[in-house]
């Protein structure tokens, strides 16, 4: 494990680049993962839970955007 500062840390969660990059990845990994077990993802989409079956979430991944926006 890396030892960093709380300065190192506060900047990092300030800039968030490195956060949103490693949510990319994981929301991806899930993605993959979903579709190669066959189990359908349940994501959150106009207010209310939606299971996307499996083999609906390649379609699904390659119309998301590829980036995350910080608000």
């Amino acid at each position: 494990m890396i030892d960093r500062s709380s300065k190192d840390i506060a900047a990092i969660v300030r800039d968030g680049t490195a956060i949103d990059r490693a949510i990319e990845t994981a929301r991806r990994r899930v993605m993959r993962r979903h579709r190669q077990l066959g189990i359908p993802l349940a994501i959150w989409q106009e207010g209310r839970v939606v299971e996307i079956p499996p083999e609906r979430i390649a379609t699904l991944e390659q119309d998301e955007p590829a980036t995350t926006h910080r608000h």
